[in-house]
């Protein structure tokens, strides 16, 4: 005969409350892995600095291989933005303030957001599946063994490389963006670039140009790290590695989504 507690636990809400439980313990794992390696990592620079050669090689990555995919999805973002908001302003008498617009919306959050996940879709993923395939063939275990910190060793110059170049990569971004809402305008509402250009620049103030940059240097370095610690916590071969690089992808979505809606309320509200 089956017990009440057979019965509950063949029940849809016991499933559903199952499912959930085990959610948060993950959620709550993973986010305990990620302040760990943070703090470990930050240990490891002052204990044994930074390889710099390893940190540029990153960098060159981080940046230069990125960037292709990265002026793509901003400048076609700009290019649709404007072309709608262009004709409207157009027919509302606000022609002289569509490259003023078009500015601050690119440099607050369509030139930083969408480097994000331009950034996050190549590299982090990229990081992730390095990291994890590292992991899996136990060459992660081969460099404790020789007595090498493995996190100083590898999180430290990909986390910096994110935090340096991100910045560059968004401010040739968001320069880009301009530039083709302008061509873009111009085409689709005949708006003169001297127009456009001229009000560039009415309503960007340096507080915008700073907390852009702040912005990316966050974004840079929580992608990094993210996508560094699901790849060194992987497990059970190559599905494991497939399952460590789409956790790093979802939370790095998540995670600049989250912080793009703090650096708002604390700096634009």
């Amino acid at each position: 005969m089956f017990t009440i507690a057979q019965y509950w636990k063949k029940s849809a809400t016991y499933k559903v409350f199952s499912s959930l439980g085990l959610e948060t313990k993950h959620f709550i794992s993973t986010i305990g892995q990620i302040a760990q390696m943070g703090l470990r990592m930050i240990r490891r620079i002052f204990i044994d600095g930074v390889q710099f050669r390893e940190l540029f090689v990153q960098c060159e990555r981080f940046g230069i291989s990125s960037l292709p995919i990265t002026l793509s999805i901003v400048g076609m973002t700009s290019i649709i933005v404007s072309s709608q908001v262009a004709n409207e302003m157009v027919k509302q008498g606000g022609s002289g303030l569509i490259g003023m617009l078009m500015t601050i919306l690119t440099v607050r959050e369509v030139g930083v957001i969408m480097s994000g996940f331009a950034i996050i879709s190549m590299i982090g993923s990229s990081l992730a599946s390095e990291l994890a395939t590292m992991r899996v063939t136990e060459q992660i275990d081969a460099i404790d063994v020789l007595g090498v910190d493995s996190v100083g060793h590898l999180f430290t110059p990909r986390v910096l490389s994110g935090i340096i170049m991100m910045p560059v990569i968004v401010i040739i971004a968001s320069v880009f963006g301009v530039i083709l809402g302008g061509v873009a305008s111009n085409i689709f509402s005949g708006l003169s670039y001297r127009a456009y250009f001229t009000s560039v620049w009415l309503g960007l103030y340096m507080k915008d140009l700073w907390v852009c940059l702040t912005k990316a240097a966050v974004f840079g370095g929580t992608i990094a790290l993210i996508s560094c610690t699901c790849g060194y916590f992987a497990k059970g071969g190559a599905k494991g590695v497939g399952l460590a690089t789409t956790k790093a992808v979802v939370w790095s979505f998540i995670s600049i989504v989250i912080w793009d809606m703090i650096f708002a309320m604390l700096f634009f509200f």
